[in-house]
């Protein structure tokens, strides 16, 4: 737990400024391109380098099920979740056909399977045979929850060793929805109904039974939700705290990270909670249609990238939205100065 209060440095603010006297000699009217200006400066300032760039990128899908699915919160059965897993390895999965377009490496981690799945290309970094119900007890010991931390942070120490650019977590876990919103509710102290949304596509009276599952659980363990990791180790999943981990330690090492949808948001929220400093390394790859996401968006003062109406997860929002960092890179560092094209000023 204590390397996730370990210090982060910030972004260094003379490659920032320098990155932005850059911008204002382009060949444009100030702030045209709008946030892709913004993302290139902070490339630069994070790169430390006057010229940033986005050539390595890597995915990590982390996957796990969760003992709240026992509570008819998700419109698909809980064995999905294996399959899907399955899927991510055999290369049929959305974020799969996403990651080859930008040529990301791609590995999907087991935090938490019901069924462990043997297969060469799926890491096994199990902290349990899935969570507890947490409508009845918490979802993880803390054992468990320094297993799924870990496996996040494993991932960007490859991510690192591998020269990675930027860092993308995904997840997979039927029900998941139902933890990240219950996280959602008790981070923000806000009721379910405000955040619980359709998940894997449930109708509006499954919806009121999901946020009424989630607010029965609040008020079940509202001593005990005190801090990020109490709430985390509380209502979370396996994979949630692997992808909270993840972004915090990708901020400690100074690699760029782009978030994805709802449920990696809510991560994005609890590692802010931890460690505040890991907020200036994130950005946001889309808003989902998921109904809390714009909420936590908010709550994060973020900017996505897109809206696509998508909810699928999987990190799939966050690397269709690489080419849009990586066009910021290249409209920063290959257009010309009003010197060079020799075009005049006002």
């Amino acid at each position: 737990m204590h390397s996730l209060s370990a210090p982060i440095t910030a972004p260094d603010a003379t490659y920032y400024q320098q990155a932005l006297s850059r911008q204002a000699q382009l060949t444009k009217p100030p702030g045209s391109l709008g946030l892709l200006e913004d993302c290139a400066v902070r490339l630069a300032a994070m790169q430390r380098r006057a010229m940033p760039k986005l050539e390595k990128i890597h995915v990590s899908v982390f996957a796990a099920d969760h003992g709240i699915a026992e509570e008819g919160v998700s419109a698909f059965p809980q064995v999905v979740t294996m399959e899907m897993v399955k899927n991510f390895a055999a290369g049929g999965a959305a974020v799969n056909v996403l990651a080859r377009h930008v040529d990301a490496y791609f590995e999907v981690v087991d935090v938490g399977l019901l069924q462990p799945v043997a297969l060469p290309n799926v890491i096994n970094h199990q902290a349990g045979a899935g969570t507890a119900n947490f409508s009845r007890t918490a979802a993880m010991n803390d054992e468990q929850l320094t297993i799924a931390l870990a496996a996040g942070r494993s991932a960007v120490e490859r991510a690192v060793a591998n020269g990675a650019d930027l860092f993308i977590g995904g997840e997979m876990g039927i029900a998941n929805t139902t933890s990240a919103s219950a996280l959602a509710a008790a981070s923000l102290r806000i009721p379910a109904a405000d955040i619980t949304g359709a998940g894997t596509g449930l109708n509006a009276g499954q919806i009121d039974h999901k946020a009424r599952v989630i607010d029965s659980a609040l008020q079940h363990h509202h001593a005990v939700l005190q801090s990020p990791l109490d709430i985390l180790k509380t209502l979370g999943g396996f994979e949630i705290a692997a992808l909270t981990a993840a972004y915090i330690s990708a901020a400690q090492q100074g690699l760029p990270v782009l978030i994805d949808g709802f449920i990696s948001s809510v991560a994005a929220l609890l590692a802010v909670g931890i460690n505040p400093g890991c907020v200036d390394w994130f950005f946001y790859g889309h808003c989902s249609a998921e109904k809390g996401h714009a909420r936590v968006l908010q709550a994060l003062n973020a900017q996505p990238l897109l809206n696509l109406q998508m909810r699928l997860g999987e990190g799939s929002g966050a690397v269709l939205a690489v080419p849009l960092l990586q066009m910021a890179c290249r409209l920063h560092n290959e257009m010309a100065t009003f010197s060079q094209a020799q075009v005049s000023t006002a």
